[in-house]
């Protein structure tokens, strides 16, 4: 009879079949492929206009610019892994930014925020981002409990955000934001070299990868976007996870909102209009799926970048508006064609 310690291990008897199978794995993961699409931009806009587009100056404003849709599309990465979707990330956003600017103003003398300290800017914040969760506790609500359609309930709430940021200020922006808000959060650095904005799209990327990709938080996220009712037979309290998953969405809004304010050092009503469309993109191309069931927050970062790059190595390129929005549609026409074909696949084994 051979031992247990005689005997040899797989890995032993076939030397080869670990690597092949992780360079399967790696072979057909959409991130490895959406990672090569933006290594190749770079390349490619590097080489064209080597004396601008590889400058650190451009790659610290590339960073700057997608830090506030890389916070929405972090969120977005949950709820379509789940198999929804959320249209009122941008309009939540600016109804995050309006609350929290308002409520500076209204602790201000005069009504001018400008020079408010410290006291009054971390009020405004909170509120801020409690007003973006309270949005995100509406759509889960009627998403989870009162289970109507999520695109119907968000394209609701995305109207009726908008409007509600409107009448807060009837319509018009408000340019009274707090200097230090601006000059420490929205323009300031860390070590002199990196953006506090960019840190906090980082520290919020990385909580969301750790969550989904480590926790029975993200676990259950997996499970309901496979197969819900199936997730909800194996006792996982579905219409909980969903009511956390979208209030987290408006959360991270909120925290959108207050970035963009100190960033822009204005309410900007009309500049982020259409950040939903980004960032349901950004988190197509990073390979999740909008069937649900599958999603990369590491893709959701190289997805948030491919957009960016590629307007970017465009704008500096000098090649017309118009291209840019073919190219990135294109783009994103491929990504869900490459989701599709890969689900056909599995589903023929």
């Amino acid at each position: 009879m051979t031992s247990t310690k005689d005997a040899p291990s797989t890995v032993d008897e076939f030397p080869g079949i670990g690597a092949r199978s992780l360079r399967a794995r790696t072979l057909s993961s959409n991130t490895f492929w959406i990672f090569l699409v933006l290594v190749a931009l770079l390349v490619v806009f590097s080489l064209l206009r080597p004396d601008v587009f590889p400058t650190f100056q451009n790659a610290q404003l590339l960073l700057i610019e997608t830090s506030v849709l890389l916070v929405l599309a972090v969120g977005m990465t949950f709820v379509i892994t789940t198999a929804g979707i959320d249209l009122s990330v941008g309009s939540v956003l600016i109804f995050s930014g309006m609350v929290a600017a308002k409520t500076m103003e209204g602790m201000s003398p005069g009504g001018d925020a400008s020079s408010a300290g410290w006291n009054v800017i971390v009020v405004g914040m909170v509120i801020g981002v409690v007003a973006g969760a309270a949005w995100g506790l509406v759509n889960g609500v009627l998403v989870a409990v009162a289970k109507i359609p999520p695109l119907i309930v968000t394209l609701g709430t995305m109207g009726a955000a908008l409007g509600a940021a409107n009448l807060l200020n009837d319509g018009s922006d408000i340019n009274t934001v707090p200097i230090e808000l601006n000059q420490t959060l929205g323009y300031g650095t860390s070590l002199g070299v990196v953006p506090n904005i960019v840190l906090v799209a980082v520290v919020i990327t990385v909580f969301g990868t750790w969550l989904l990709h480590t926790t029975r938080f993200g676990r259950y996220t997996y499970a309901i976007g496979s197969n819900q009712e199936a997730a909800r037979r194996s006792g996982i309290g579905v219409t909980r996870h969903l009511l956390m998953v979208y209030l987290l969405t408006g959360l991270l809004a909120g925290i959108a909102g207050v970035m963009s304010l100190a960033y822009y050092n204005s309410t900007t009503i009309a500049a982020h209009t259409l950040d939903n469309l980004d960032a349901i993109s950004a988190v197509v191309l990073g390979g999740t799926s909008l069937f649900g069931g599958v999603g990369s927050m590491i893709g959701t970062v190289i997805g948030v970048f491919i957009p960016a790059v590629l307007t970017k190595g465009f704008n500096i390129v000098g090649v017309q508006d118009f291209w840019q929005q073919i190219a990135l549609g294109a783009v994103l026409i491929a990504a869900v064609w490459f989701d599709q074909q890969r689900r056909r696949a599995r589903n023929n084994r």
